[in-house]
């Protein structure tokens, strides 16, 4: 039996697993040339767009999950599980598998300065 996934809305993501589309790399440069499409290179930065329930631990509790929906990540530039909905490709990472996550901090920033 042969199953077609046809909205990306159908993919829940299960437990620490993160879903994230790769953002795509401008073919415009800043001063208006356009690049072929050889010269663009992928970029390691995606969007986050859904975002399973958490790993559990040794007690069996629910781990929270570092990233949220709509949230942009940095991510390896090789890993995760592609996942082809159409003509778009989208990847499954865990959620210990990000390098750097985009978002806004609710911490104030830090001046290094001071720290040394």
């Amino acid at each position: 039996m042969s199953s077609t996934i046809r909205s990306i809305r159908s993919l829940v993501p299960l437990l620490d697993r993160v879903l994230v589309q790769r953002v795509k790399a401008e073919a415009k440069t800043a001063s208006g040339l356009y690049l072929p499409e050889t010269a663009v290179k992928e970029l390691n930065e995606a969007k986050v767009l859904a975002v399973g329930p958490g790993g559990l631990d040794r007690e069996g509790k629910r781990v929270p999950m570092g990233v949220n929906a709509g949230d942009r990540v940095l991510i390896p530039q090789y890993g995760g599980s592609p996942v082809k909905v159409g003509d778009e490709e989208y990847h499954l990472f865990r959620d210990s598998e990000y390098v750097l996550s985009l978002s806004i901090s609710p911490f104030p920033a830090v001046d290094i300065d001071v720290l040394r």
